[in-house]
């Protein structure tokens, strides 16, 4: 499945993405033509997974540039300004999404920190024009390298499954979340490849139900064993000792190392730890915020209401009921075993190793 679907694409001119709140019910994909477009999709979770939320940026820029690309250099520049500002404020605890526009912007500016192996011909420079497909290079090597940073992340991680491990993950981490592959689902997907009789066991997460639509349903697509259960019952399974591993995603991770990621991904590190279960976060370089000093001054995004109440047009909570809805929740450094990176595995992460991975 995960080479068979594209959660995102360029066809004609367009950015299309998978319609992620159709699934499991029916593939069907949705058209963007411009940032303000992509940025709803984000928003509306269309699209959603940081290292997806990236790429689609991305794309969202190259979008605008390419139609604005007759226009004046001035007019182009403050369209091109206006497109960076809606895509930042679409989803700001994603660490990906900043990271892709800044690698845009360096595009824009006739400048940056592109590695080596991804160096562009041109300085980036020129007329609107030349500047939009210079873009659309740069949105199309984002995507490529987050590929193969799953990839590499994938080869890493299933070293450190056994054969026969039975892997709890929480959300999706998987090819919906990214350009391919996986983070989480990414490792899991190469201890398979690898020959190892790997098995997982993931929750629904509520509220938005990624676990339930989404991982079990990519699960099922490559004919790995999964098994469904509710939010509640991790700690049950734990305490039984039917869980082996726990690999999650993330969406930021600060200098210090502490994790963003879903809501709830902080009570399952602690139930991880208390029954002496490793607890492992796939994530790629660019989801390192060296800016944050610690956890604490990670942005906690917060959803509408309606998302609790309850789910696709039915309500189960009571009208006018008072709702909190905090998207994710920060993981202390100390609960992580381990972070798989593509540059390689980092055990208890801390700040001076994620220093060293940036360097």
């Amino acid at each position: 499945m995960s080479d068979r679907v594209e959660t995102l694409r360029w066809r004609a001119g367009r950015l299309e993405l998978i319609d992620q709140r159709r699934l499991p019910a029916r593939v069907e994909f949705v058209a963007c033509a411009t940032a303000q477009e992509v940025a709803r999709a984000i928003r509306d979770m269309v699209v959603r997974g940081a290292p997806a939320i990236g790429c689609a940026a991305a794309y969202g820029i190259a979008l605008e540039a390419a139609r604005m690309k007759d226009t004046t250099p001035a007019v182009f520049a403050s369209g091109m300004e206006r497109a960076f500002e809606v895509l930042a404020a679409a989803r700001p605890t994603a660490a990906n999404l900043f990271w892709a526009l800044e690698r845009m912007r360096a595009v824009l500016r006739g400048g940056g920190q592109i590695p080596s192996t991804e160096l562009r011909t041109g300085s980036g420079q020129g007329s609107p024009a030349d500047t939009a497909g210079r873009l659309l290079e740069e949105a199309q090597r984002i995507v490529s390298a987050d590929i193969a940073a799953n990839r590499a992340m994938g080869a890493h991680g299933a070293a450190l499954l056994a054969d026969r491990a039975r892997v709890f993950t929480h959300c999706n981490a998987g090819a919906l979340a990214t350009a391919g592959h996986g983070t989480a689902l990414g490792v899991i997907r190469s201890a398979v490849a690898a020959g190892k009789r790997v098995s997982v066991i993931v929750d629904e997460t509520r509220p938005f139900l990624q676990g339930a639509r989404l991982t079990a349903w990519e699960l099922q697509q490559d004919g790995i064993p999964v098994t469904l259960i509710t939010d509640s019952m991790s700690g049950h399974l734990m305490s039984r000792g039917e869980i082996d591993a726990v690999i999650v995603g993330a969406d930021r991770i600060a200098a210090n190392g502490d994790v963003a990621n879903k809501i709830g991904t902080y009570m399952i590190a602690v139930l991880a730890r208390r029954h002496g279960i490793p607890f492992y976060v796939a994530a790629p370089l660019s989801t390192l915020d060296a800016s944050l000093d610690n956890g604490g001054a990670i942005v906690i995004e917060e959803r509408e209401a309606s998302e609790v109440r309850g789910h696709a047009g039915v309500e189960w909570a009571p009208a006018g009921v008072a709702v909190r809805n905090p998207v994710f929740d920060v993981t202390p450094a100390e609960l992580v075993t381990a972070l798989i990176t593509e540059k390689g595995v980092v055990r208890a992460p801390d700040r001076g190793k994620i220093a060293a991975l940036l360097a």
